[in-house]
């Protein structure tokens, strides 16, 4: 029982040190299990270090990797550009537009922050064309990325249904992905119309017009690369194919036909979250193997009911999400814990809605500006921008999805 005390306290430490400090988790985490592993509980460090997730390793890389290329060679940037042009400069349908165009490219396998980092500049540059609220912009591209986050293509959703697999709630990954798309559409356009977004489908000034792009060519290595991609979905849409061998597999196909310079593709990919997820998964193995995952089931347990498990797993995860890595800690740290909870806390309530409580209820929060998506819509502020402003508000709009993602999963899954 020590040694589990010690490995949630070990947890307990990386995600506090995850909200308050700069450094990578997942090296933490796994520093932290070796030495509680192997120095105070007499394990090898090859038993601990099975805990390793090979299989989402492999995944992340070859999944990361074809949209670094995609990103890098200006596909993404030239199919975005399209899209935007198809509006004819209407400043009501833009943040729709920008909402669609950011849930699809995350969808398709770019993720959230990839896709994010593609729409922020451009989508901030038109709202500054456009005399579009920032902020309003921000809301509706960001949670258009964010709808699109647990797709069983984007990293975020490989992660979750990585940890939901290994915990016998595998075979739900379009279920999942449906329930944060709607939450995501609902708060998001229930957001924009809320603060005033119904105003810019009756405006008739006509600055709008100035916010269509210019559009660059599409050649034959822009074409090739959305061939790739549409292959990767017809894989494994298809025919069941694993989707980290069919990623990896045509990423190196795309970098043979020299489609892109493969060392920038390969700096571009998101290596940082890459080890988070590996590290802290190491972590929360070593925590099943003590006994330490039934400790914390056991404490969210004694405050929960059958009514009331999922607002408050969602309300917790969105807490510590505002602050820390969503796919890096949060989900691998408490999707564990969805059987156990569900067993514990009785009355029918099955593990999948709790699961399904805390995908959601910490992908809702992303948008604050404390997060990366949220950070990089404030970095593409049109110059003349009142950025603190816009700071504050995305502040205030993560930090109220923690309740706002309550009440949703109450609705959903209570």
């Amino acid at each position: 029982m020590n040694l589990a005390w010690i490995s949630v306290g070990a947890l307990v430490l990386a995600v506090t040190l995850s909200c308050t400090t700069t450094i990578n988790v997942g090296i933490l985490s796994m520093s932290l299990a070796l030495i509680v592993g192997v120095g105070l509980g007499g394990m090898t460090p090859g038993a601990v270090l099975e805990g390793l997730p090979t299989d989402l390793l492999v995944t992340l890389i070859g999944v990361t990797l074809l949209f670094s290329i995609a990103e890098c060679n200006g596909t993404l940037a030239r199919l975005t550009a399209r899209a935007v042009k198809a509006c004819r400069g209407q400043a009501g349908l833009l943040p729709i537009m920008f909402f669609l165009v950011g849930f699809v490219i995350a969808t398709i396998g770019a993720g959230a922050t990839p896709a994010s980092a593609l729409l922020a500049p451009p989508a901030m540059a038109v709202a500054g064309r456009a005399g579009i609220p920032p902020f309003l912009m921000a809301i509706m591209a960001g949670n258009g990325a964010l709808a699109g986050t647990l797709s069983p293509f984007a990293p975020t959703g490989i992660v979750a249904h990585g940890v939901m697999a290994r915990i016998g709630l595998g075979g739900v990954e379009w279920q999942t992905f449906a329930y944060n798309a709607l939450a995501h559409a609902a708060v998001g356009v229930g957001g924009f119309l809320l603060f005033g977004g119904w105003k810019l489908f009756v405006r008739r000034d006509g600055t709008s017009q100035a916010a269509e792009p210019d559009l660059e060519p599409m050649d034959a290595r822009h074409w090739t690369t959305v061939a790739g991609i549409v292959a990767l979905i017809g894989a494994v849409a298809g025919f069941n194919v694993n989707v980290g061998m069919a990623a990896l597999i045509i990423a190196t196909t795309l970098v043979l036909l020299r489609t892109v310079n493969e060392a920038q593709a390969i700096q571009h990919m998101p290596w940082g979250v890459i080890l988070m997820v590996s590290g802290v998964t190491v972590l929360i193995s070593l925590l099943q193997e003590t006994k330490g995952m039934e400790l914390f089931a056991a404490g969210l347990a004694n405050i929960s009911t059958p009514a009331t498990v999922a607002p408050i797993v969602a309300f917790g995860t969105g807490i510590v999400s505002v602050y820390s890595s969503t796919s890096g800690v949060v989900l691998p740290a408490f999707l564990p814990l969805a059987p156990a909870l569900a067993e514990r806390v009785g009355g029918g309530m099955g593990p999948l809605p709790i699961a399904w409580s805390m995908n959601v209820g910490a992908s809702l929060v992303d948008l604050s500006s404390l997060s990366t998506v949220g950070a990089l819509f404030m970095a593409g502020a049109a110059p003349g921008t009142d950025t603190r402003k816009l700071f504050n508000a995305l502040l205030a709009w993560g930090l109220s999805m923690s309740v706002v993602g309550g009440v949703v999963c109450w609705v959903l899954f209570g």
